[in-house]
């Protein structure tokens, strides 16, 4: 099986600070991969390697087995390697279908004097109208993002991704802000996604985390210290120690 993603010794320095050091790993379609690590790992980091927000000092990414390190931020998009934010990036104060009209807009290069009209081209609304369906926010479509809650600001942001029609989907921290009562939701959501995506998620919810991840990588000091299923995680000594301590001890006795 062709790998959608593939890292090969990816590593990344400022100066003499190694923040990223001979990263491999390899996502194929359906994969559900949680990344996690401390405070400082260089998750985060790695992502912007990923998508070309940084260029690494060594090593190379590919897609479908075709080099892709030296490729713009826009180039990999169109190759269908899509990402999320810590924060929302929405525009507060167009419509939910603004938004994401706004993605399917730019993934088919279609460009309007008036944009409000333009979301409701026929070829456009079908797909937006599609997308909110598909993960439960019809109902939101025509409010306008700075009405609604946080959470449902994420989700609006994982339509965002659908519009741009991703092979592999990066998800940072998806979860982030939102009430720990609403995280269900963002992984209803997830759920919902195309089984043939690849999606790799960075999370600090380790309750999302074991409930979504297929396979996990554990990120330490810039390492990948561990690569496995989640009940292997908790029972990994390295693992246990320098990130998930009494949290998989808790996990293991349920």
């Amino acid at each position: 099986m062709t790998n959608l993603l593939e890292a090969r010794g990816v590593s990344c320095s400022f100066g003499g600070l190694h923040v990223t050091r001979d990263v491999n790993f390899k996502l194929t379609a359906g994969d559900r991969v949680a990344l996690i690590g401390p405070n400082g790992a260089g998750k985060t980091t790695l992502v912007n390697l990923i998508t070309g927000d940084i260029a690494p000092s060594e090593g190379q990414f590919f897609m479908g087995g075709d080099e892709i390190t030296g490729l713009s931020i826009p180039d990999r998009v169109r190759r269908g390697l899509v990402r999320t934010f810590q924060t929302t990036r929405l525009f507060a104060n167009l419509t939910v279908a603004d938004n994401v009209a706004l993605a399917i807009m730019q993934r088919k290069r279609i460009t309007r004097r008036f944009f409000s009209s333009s979301t409701e081209l026929p070829e456009v609304r079908a797909e937006w109208s599609e997308i909110l369906s598909h993960l439960g926010l019809a109902k939101l479509a025509y409010r306008k993002v700075v009405e609604l809650a946080y959470g449902q600001q994420r989700l609006i942001e994982l339509a965002i991704g659908l519009a741009l029609h991703p092979k592999v989907l990066l998800l940072d921290e998806p979860a982030a802000g939102v009430p720990h009562d609403e995280a269900p939701k963002i992984l209803e959501a997830i759920n919902r996604l195309p089984s043939d995506i690849a999606v790799l998620m960075i999370e600090h919810d380790m309750d999302l985390v074991f409930k979504f991840a297929r396979r996990v990588l554990v990120l330490a000091a810039g390492r990948l210290i561990f690569e496995g299923s989640p009940d292997e995680v908790t029972a990994d000594h390295e693992v246990r120690r320098a990130y998930l301590g009494s949290y998989a001890d808790a996990r293991r006795a349920t």
